[in-house]
């Protein structure tokens, strides 16, 4: 199934400078698969060395944390709208 993937700026220069992807996948587990096999090397960007979303990373499925679902295993039908977000710190 299609869903539809914002990608966050810093991530574009993998996608050829494009803000939003289609991909495929029932969970995001496959979604995060399929990003890759399509933009090599995305995945080492979101996930981990042991697959798991990196912790400064943030995946949201129509607008809610995939922390507070199921995480990886969440999973996803037609249309979806998935958000990529890269954690911001800064300060004084």
């Amino acid at each position: 199934m299609m869903v539809r993937v914002r990608v966050p700026t810093p991530l574009r220069k993998l996608t050829n400078g494009v803000d939003e992807v289609n991909a495929q996948g029932n969970n995001v587990r496959a979604l995060v698969e399929d990003l890759e096999r399509n933009f090599p090397g995305i995945k080492e960007r979101i996930c981990d060395e042991s697959g798991k979303i990196r912790r400064f990373v943030n995946v949201y499925v129509n607008g809610d944390d995939i922390r507070f679902l199921q995480n990886l295993e969440t999973s996803l039908k037609e249309g979806d709208n998935i958000s990529i977000v890269p954690a911001i710190a800064g300060g004084v």
